[in-house]
């Protein structure tokens, strides 16, 4: 160091760090030989703390303010140099700067899916991504639970620890929350202030608090959402009508690849439609057959009338069992593709011997 460095030293007695990063959360303050004059000024900026380090050991803290050194506002550094009568300039000490403002919009990601169980689709593999906000909230535990003595020490040095701690309780939250797949994006906001108010209590045990945690996206393995995008379909055309749907849309698809024949997209849209078949018989069998043999794959249809309203399509061997129970007589009235006009079921063919023998009029009284 030359001569004017030398007297710039002795005649400059202030201490202070103009932040001008965006990133930056430590700064140590660089003094030739670490050495500070009795009286010097420290100046703390708004949203930074100052922290003196004797020989590794942490001292005292400073918050916003101009402060003139001396032993009155350095007591624990008076301690640890044994200071009994104030001390003789200069004296050694490192100043650590550590802002305490907002840093935001720091990103967070699924690194592997998260696996969770749906009550719909079974084992799911999600993933995830969002932003977090943090603060430093206690210096000195900052400094000595993560940056310790470095230089400077910004927000890319730590992003990567904390992110394996937010993927860990958002694994954890999302897990214990067991929301369904289907009602996970209408839950990001509730989902992320569980993870929030979980994760704070570990950042808290390195000096941070944790601010804005946002989950931005739930994604889903693109086999899931075509079973999501499938049920959506069959949602807003209708079961009954499924079928028809599935072969306009395999005629339709054929139409646009012209090296697939017409006959495999009708084969396909006849494949949907044995498969909504079976599940239409499926059903049948659970709320009404009582686990018995389900109806014939081909069974014919009846729409009922019951109760004023339009009800069906069932197939014979259901409206049969409604005869049985009593919830369909000779008169109520059924139709079925084929039939010119609604008729009285006691009138069709197939449901006539189920009602018993009819007694003819009786003869006329004499």
């Amino acid at each position: 160091m030359g001569w004017f460095d030398s007297l710039k030293n002795e005649l400059i007695d202030i201490i202070e760090w103009l932040d001008d990063s965006n990133d930056t959360l430590v700064h140590r303050f660089e003094r030739h030989d670490n050495e500070i004059k009795n009286g010097a000024q420290l100046i703390v900026r708004e949203s930074q703390a100052a922290v003196f380090v004797d020989q590794g050991e942490y001292a005292d803290v400073f918050t916003p303010g101009r402060h003139e050194l001396s032993t009155s506002n350095l007591p624990i550094l008076s301690t640890l140099k044994g200071w009994k009568y104030g001390f003789d300039s200069p004296f050694k000490s490192e100043v650590y700067f550590v802002s305490t403002k907002r840093m935001i919009d720091l990103g967070w990601g699924t690194p592997n899916p998260v696996m969770m169980r749906d009550q719909d689709f079974g084992v799911v593999r999600a993933r995830a991504f969002g932003n977090f906000s943090i603060r430093i909230v206690e210096p000195k535990k900052f400094l000595s639970e993560v940056a310790g003595t470095n230089s400077g020490y910004k927000t890319e040095d730590i992003q990567d620890f904390l992110r394996s701690i937010i993927v860990s309780g958002f694994s954890d939250a999302l897990a214990e929350a067991k929301i369904p797949v289907l009602d996970v994006a209408a839950k990001y906001d509730e989902l992320s202030a569980v993870c929030n108010e979980k994760l704070k209590a570990k950042f808290n045990e390195f000096g941070l608090d944790l601010l804005d945690f946002v989950i931005e996206n739930i994604s889903l393995p693109e086999e899931v959402e075509r079973m999501i995008d499938k049920r959506t379909s069959m949602g807003a055309v209708g079961e009954n009508n499924f079928n028809s749907f599935q072969m306009g849309k395999s005629l339709e698809d054929a139409a646009n690849n012209p090296g697939a024949g017409v006959s495999d997209a009708v084969g396909m849209g006849l494949g949907f439609g044995m498969a909504n078949n079976l599940m239409n018989n499926q059903q049948y069998q659970n709320s009404s057959n009582g686990g018995s043999t389900p109806p014939p794959f081909n069974e014919k249809k009846y729409f009922v009338i019951l109760n004023g309203s339009q009800n069906g399509p069932y197939p014979v061997s259901q409206i049969k069992e409604y005869i049985k129970q009593g919830n369909v007589n000779r008169d109520t009235m059924v139709w079925a593709e084929g039939m010119a006009n609604w008729d009285q079921a006691g009138k069709i063919g197939e449901f006539s011997s189920d009602f018993g023998a009819m007694p003819p009029p009786p003869p006329p009284m004499s």
